[in-house]
């Protein structure tokens, strides 16, 4: 019998395609490299449902065979399998792709470097606040949401469709069309994976790959590489910043989002005040910046500006992101373990005004932390540098400047890393765990990271000793 879906990959988003296309009455051969005890468990309960798995193993023969084949983000654009299936004319598409054919509303799509599943949280979370039904899902983590697939089993089907993307998702799109295009920030990353910063753009850039005359951009305009994003994509161009100034002179009669005389303003028909910066639950300037992509999106999507209000105040810190976890002796700890490259950390730290203490350190991805040295010599009472990254990022540092002296540990593991920042933090300060590396080196997650940066901080003094 013909397969009409093969998938590749086996985690959160490969399960929920699979269940999907297993709900449209679809024949479903699924596999996965892994053969982990999770990855066992999701394929027996896809084999009860009447899907094909293989584990340790792609059959290319039998996934050729499929009329569609949907490519999970973890598996990289080189892996042997596309390759094999590229010389077979085989090209898979995305699970947000596959997902949104299934749709019964129309679509907003989150994207950026830095500050995504904030934002998409927040619109979702806003629209909800204005009585306006919005599901929330694709790359934004299980604890936060499903898989993009799952939404398309709502029943009744939500008004409008959230859905974070990355650069992994979009890469596989086709027909995927966002009625509302939102894009948060660029900078570099995941160069551990993409040959150049040009190829990562890239994907980013198509988000806009199917624009209309109607489509709506949400775009940074405090962010040159956002601004030059769309190219010539047709649609109408909505920017947000923190200075009025900067929304683009072609622009100033689209709508906008800026912050002016201390409040967050939109520009629609006439000027609306929402509320006062100062008034948002969230943390940080780049936060501020992630409230107006959300206000101006929801208020593009029909969001009334009391639910708007309603929305942004009542919004809590997701974990992982700026969450603050503990304040203890004058100290906040907070952590953002989520920053997992240089521009969120370099955001991070400039957008605070207190004192910080920075736990920086992790996996090294090969980018430069020369960017750092300024926001840390202006902001930082002590920078901890943990992991295997540590002796790297030292030297970056001190070559672009940062005095040697403020340095204080480098290259032990992290417990002894949360310990060092207790140890030098002082009643006012913000102890900050916002590493710009990923957490592989010790850790299975970012999430994994913070859970063990929290539990460090609320049982009192980490073990490990100080440096």
């Amino acid at each position: 019998m013909s397969i009409g879906v093969a998938i590749l990959g086996l985690g959160a988003s490969g399960d929920a395609a699979a269940r999907l296309a297993l709900e449209k009455g679809e024949m479903v051969y699924v596999s996965d490299l892994q053969t982990d005890p999770g990855t066992v468990g999701r394929a027996r309960d896809l084999r009860a449902l009447g899907a094909g798995v293989d584990l340790g193993t792609h059959d290319v023969a039998r996934i050729a065979s499929a009329g569609v084949v949907v490519v999970s983000p973890g598996i990289p654009p080189h892996a042997p399998v596309l390759r094999q299936l590229d010389a077979l004319g085989v090209h898979p598409v995305s699970e947000p792709e596959f997902a949104a054919r299934y749709y019964q509303g129309p679509l907003i799509g989150v994207t950026g470097t830095n500050g995504k599943t904030t934002t998409a949280a927040l619109i979702a979370h806003v629209m909800e606040a204005s009585g306006i039904s919005a599901a929330l899902g694709g790359n934004v983590g299980t604890e936060l949401a499903p898989a993009a697939s799952a939404l398309a089993l709502l029943d009744p089907p939500p008004e409008w469709y959230v859905l974070e993307l990355s650069s992994f998702q979009l890469a596989g799109i086709r027909d995927l069309t966002p009625a509302i295009g939102v894009v948060t920030s660029l900078a570099p990353d995941h160069l551990d994976r993409y040959d150049t910063l040009e190829d990562y753009y890239g994907d980013k850039a198509r988000l806009f790959q199917n624009a209309s005359p109607g489509s709506f951009w949400v775009l940074n305009a405090e962010v040159e590489a956002v601004r030059r994003l769309p190219g010539d994509a047709p649609g109408v161009r909505c920017w947000f910043a923190l200075d009025e100034d900067r929304i683009p002179g072609e622009g100033r009669r689209a709508p906008a989002a800026f912050i002016r005389d201390g409040s967050l303003v939109l520009r629609g028909v006439r000027d609306e005040p929402i509320l006062r910066e100062d008034q948002l639950p969230i943390l940080g300037r780049h936060n501020t910046l992630n409230a107006l992509a959300a206000a101006l999106t929801a208020r593009l999507a029909g969001a009334s500006l009391g639910g708007i209000r309603q929305g942004l105040q009542s919004f809590r810190p997701l974990p992982h992101r700026m969450e603050p976890v503990a304040e203890e002796d004058g100290v906040l700890w907070v952590n953002d373990s989520k920053a997992t490259n240089v521009e969120a950390t370099r955001g991070a730290l400039e957008s605070l005004r207190r004192t910080v203490v920075v736990i920086l350190g992790g996996k090294d991805k090969g980018e430069d932390y020369a960017s750092l040295a300024p926001a840390l010599g202006a902001r930082a009472r002590a920078v901890v540098l943990y992991g295997a990254a540590a002796r790297r990022m030292a030297e970056n540092l001190v070559d672009a400047g940062l005095d040697p002296e403020r340095i204080v540990s480098i290259g032990g593991g992290f417990d002894q890393a949360v310990a060092s920042a207790r140890h030098h933090a002082h009643p006012g300060d913000l102890v900050l765990l916002s590493p710009a590396c990923s957490s592989f080196d010790a850790f299975s997650d970012y999430r994994a990271r913070g859970e063990r940066f929290a539990e460090l901080v609320r049982g009192g003094r980490p073990v490990g000793g100080v440096s």
